[in-house]
């Protein structure tokens, strides 16, 4: 007779997590002593052995967002401060970007990338990569400080769970996030973290694109884009053609711009749709690997859950349309907490919603949008809450980390700095 032993996944992920965590500490065990002796060979001479010590680094586990970091890394090279880059994208542009004080390093993906970062030495590591202490991403002994940055206009809450609790700090992009934070840390009974808003650089950077572009040309009918996320709850998979024959039903020009992990993950349907819906004069199908331009272009915009959503209503100031996600709040921060997310409650002000009741009716949706002055107040609204500081994120985030790394190295000069 024979016996088989069943781990389930949540069993089998902790186990995981274990087992990377023994071995991280036998070769952080196994590192201190091999320091110990090079530092009696050379002497007691600290600079001797700290070669490998870094002052700033940033950790990103997906070329996605460099552009939250590239504003970022060129205030550091601006100012000539040291810094290294650390990113589990092979292919990630920062990788081929010219710099002389930012180093950029791939460190591997996934658990490689891990199981570099959790023997990291440095001052200070600022990610956008959530989930600190909680997987496999173990906090160093040797990183003094873990600041994390927020890399979208929405609710801090939107994590999945614990995603930010083990952080010694937040740069947030709205103070309404600085509630959101407070009161789960009281639920949890965790240290209250250092909260610091200083907005979005990567939004800051396209904006300021926006502003020095040529004029985009008069058209004579609106142009509607039509950029839905992947996955079962995205527009393409809910509505398929009834959604594209309803859109080109109102003679208005419309571009479709699926998102880059459908053609994966939707391929059978995309494809499917794409057959059925070959270019035209009032239709066509967006893969630009920069969606600068055809935002640029579009005078509203459908989607649903997706941070383009924000991206195209606060920078280009243009209204939309949207469609509510049926989103599993079980697992995220979200549910802790009775208020509703931001995210969800500024939607009505910036737009309308698109559903299975008025989808034949999409056209006199957006005819409204385009007219009706209250979703430019809306915006505006939004972009009081979310995007702080516009125009200066990279300056104050770099403010922050060196007045942070005075501190944790020099706690006495820089305490009685003016």
């Amino acid at each position: 007779m024979y016996c088989f032993l069943y781990i389930d996944p949540g069993t089998g992920s902790m186990l995981f997590t274990i087992l990377i965590g023994v071995i991280g500490a036998g070769i952080y065990a196994f590192k201190n002593l091999f320091l110990k002796i090079k530092f009696k060979i050379a002497g007691g001479n600290v600079s001797a052995v700290s070669k490998n010590h870094l002052t700033y680094a940033i950790f990103t586990d997906s070329k996605r967002y460099f552009n939250v970091f590239a504003p970022i890394m060129d205030v550091f090279e601006s100012r000539k401060i040291p810094l290294t880059y650390l990113t589990a994208s092979p292919d990630d542009p920062a990788l081929k970007t010219p710099y002389t004080y930012v180093s950029t390093v791939f460190v591997g993906e996934g658990n490689k990338a891990f199981a570099k970062l959790n023997m990291l030495d440095a001052d200070i590591l600022l990610s956008s990569t959530p989930s600190l202490d909680v997987y496999q991403w173990k906090r160093s002994k040797n990183v003094k400080f873990y600041v994390h940055i927020l890399h979208a206009a929405n609710d801090a809450t939107a994590y999945k769970m614990f995603g930010i609790d083990y952080f010694d700090a937040l740069l947030l992009s709205g103070d309404y996030q600085i509630d959101q934070i407070r009161n789960l840390e009281a639920l949890r009974h965790l240290p209250e973290k250092e909260l610091k808003v200083v907005g979005l650089p990567h939004m800051d950077e396209m904006l300021k694109r926006y502003e020095q572009a040529d004029p985009t040309l008069p058209h004579p009918t609106p142009t509607i884009l039509l950029a839905p996320t992947w996955g079962a709850n995205g527009i393409l998979s809910k509505y398929g053609s009834r959604i594209l024959d309803a859109l080109l039903a109102t003679g208005y020009r419309i571009i479709v711009r699926p998102h880059p992990q459908s053609y994966t993950s939707d391929k059978d349907m995309l494809t499917r749709l794409m057959d059925a819906y070959p270019e035209s004069d009032n239709l066509s199908w967006n893969r630009d690997n920069d969606n600068f331009d055809v935002l640029r272009q579009t005078d509203l915009l459908i989607s649903d859950f997706s941070g383009v959503i924000f991206d195209f209503t606060l920078i280009f100031d243009k209204p939309i349309l949207y469609t509510k996600p049926d989103l599993d709040l079980s697992q995220l921060d979200a549910c802790w907490l009775e208020d509703p997310l931001w995210t969800f409650s500024i939607l009505d002000a910036i737009g309308m919603e698109l559903n299975d009741d008025n989808l034949s009716d999409v056209k006199s949706l957006i005819d409204t949008c385009l007219t009706e002055p209250r979703f430019a107040e809306g915006r505006d609204r939004a972009r009081r809450e979310t995007w702080a500081n516009i125009g200066h994120a990279a300056e104050d985030v770099v403010d922050y980390l060196v007045g942070k790394e005075a501190k944790l190295t020099c706690p006495s000069e820089a305490s009685s700095t003016p």
